[in-house]
């Protein structure tokens, strides 16, 4: 029973195991849950990103034990990762900007989504390295870092973008 409620928690239930490209997927459902409690529950993004690091943390033994159960290192149907460190790529944005217009949200939903996926991909950096780590850390921080580099860059566009609005 254990094994198979930490294979829900690893692939989002069916989401990971039955879909194509789920490290996307897995993306897609932490950029709408960001966006949920962010523009309708109106949280602040620190207080999200509060929420995510338990998320981010426990993240490291479910997929050790999901890579376990399923006797491969980092599976890809296993999206526990991309999942729980999506509101870190909003760490450098501020509520109030964002909050500027709806387009604006959505612009920069979007933008920290594909400079996620692209980094969370090709694993520029040295992030390619991250994945070497041990059990979980492996699955767990490539993936963070790829959050944190996008967040970075995000920052920084949305610095120069409204020097230009």
């Amino acid at each position: 029973m254990f094994d198979f409620i930490i294979l829900q928690l690893s692939t989002l239930g069916p989401l990971g195991r039955k879909l194509p490209a789920p490290g996307t997927v897995g993306s897609i459902v932490g950029i709408f849950l960001f966006g949920f409690l962010h523009y309708y529950c109106e949280l602040q993004i620190l207080w999200i990103i509060a929420i995510s690091v338990p998320l981010v943390l426990l993240g490291v033994p479910i997929c050790t034990h999901a890579e376990r159960i399923l006797g491969e290192s980092d599976p890809k149907s296993v999206i526990w990762d991309e999942f729980s460190v999506i509101p870190f790529i909003f760490l450098f944005l501020k509520d109030s900007d964002l909050r500027h217009s709806d387009s604006h949200f959505l612009f920069f939903l979007g933008l920290g989504f594909l400079l996620f996926r692209l980094f969370d991909i090709l694993k520029p950096i040295g992030i390619n390295k991250l994945q070497n780590l041990p059990r979980g850390w492996g699955v767990m921080t490539d993936d963070f870092a790829a959050a944190l580099i996008s967040a970075c860059l995000l920052g920084i566009i949305q610095t120069f973008s409204l020097s230009f609005l």
